[in-house]
């Protein structure tokens, strides 16, 4: 028996919409980063802070790969986005928050009020990061990334059980008070306009690749061989560098080169030029681009409506 052939199938080496699974694959990070997120809440509720720390800090692996594969396998959606965004809320916004709480805040009446203004915060960063800057290039952060406060506050607690802490005057801090403080500074960051580098270029062309190049080997190796030593100052230099570079520049009237600090209505129209998005169509659109056409000279490529006459006085039509 002859069977007819399925014209509705696509064949696997088409150029065609990529697999259901490859379509799947980016939002499973996605998802598993929200499972490490409430593992961790609930690693903090029975006092576990050292897994709840290391829960937090997969979700941030989650989310570091989720956005790799959606572009690497050009599976990229709206819907990816927003997912991402509500994730990150709670994996990097309540999670760490909760374990400030149950291994710091809980013995006062009123200290939930910083796990509040912490995720509040986390949740408006997010927000803002949707309408300014989610999919698109980027070489800086309007803000203190997420991902950076959260797991912050989620190796405070590795960073509490070493010798580096006990054994030095960092011991001797009233630490049950100053986390109270980093926490308000790590909100406030999350919502202001302090320009964060997004992950460093690897290269030996130029001094900021080279720095670059330095900055990811030595977090390979901290991760790898100093783990609880190295998270939580790590992440602490990250959040001062990015503070004092943004005051630097803001002394010597300059800003970091890249993205702007709050997209306005032209922006749109500037990518579209750029080839970076699609230009919205719109009464603004169209406005502006009849006023290009009439500002177009006549001879940059199309022909003027009409007869073309000479300049009076000039019956050649030659240039003076």
């Amino acid at each position: 028996m002859i069977i007819a052939p399925n014209h509705t199938q696509r064949p696997r080496g088409d150029g065609g919409a990529p697999r259901r699974g490859v379509i799947i694959l980016p939002n499973g990070f996605t998802l598993a980063s929200l499972f490490f997120g409430i593992f961790a809440i609930v690693a903090a509720s029975r006092s576990e802070f050292d897994t709840a720390g290391l829960y937090v800090v997969f979700g941030g692996l989650c989310d570091a790969l989720d956005g790799r594969v959606a572009r690497a396998t050009g599976t990229g959606s709206r819907f990816g986005s927003e997912l991402d965004s509500l994730v990150d809320a709670i994996t990097f916004g309540l999670a760490p928050a909760m374990i400030m709480y149950f291994a710091v805040l809980n013995r006062n009446g009123w200290d939930w009020m910083f796990s509040f203004i912490f995720t509040a915060c986390a949740v408006i960063r997010l927000a803002r990061f949707n309408v300014e800057q989610a999919g698109r290039a980027k070489k800086y952060f309007h803000g203190l990334p997420s991902p950076a406060a959260g797991m912050t506050l989620a190796t405070y607690y590795w960073f509490s059980q070493t010798s580096l802490y006990n054994q030095t005057i960092l011991g001797d801090l009233n630490w049950t008070t100053g986390l109270r403080g980093i926490m308000l500074v790590l909100a406030f960051l999350m919502i202001s306009n302090v320009s964060y580098p997004a992950v460093p270029t690897v290269g030996f062309r130029k001094i900021s690749e080279i720095l670059g190049t330095l900055a990811v080997i030595a977090t390979f190796i901290g991760v790898l061989f100093l783990r609880k030593e190295f998270y939580f100052p790590a992440l602490i230099c990250y959040v001062l560098y990015g503070l004092a570079k943004t005051v630097i520049f803001g002394l010597i009237d300059r800003r970091p080169r890249g993205d702007s600090p709050v997209i306005d209505d032209e922006e749109p129209l500037l990518l579209a030029g750029a080839g970076v998005v699609e230009e919205p169509i719109g009464d603004v659109a169209r406005q502006r681009h009849r006023r290009r056409r009439r500002r177009r000279p006549p001879g940059s490529g199309e022909s003027p409506r009409g007869p073309s006459y000479p300049p009076p006085g000039n019956p050649g039509g030659g240039t003076t």
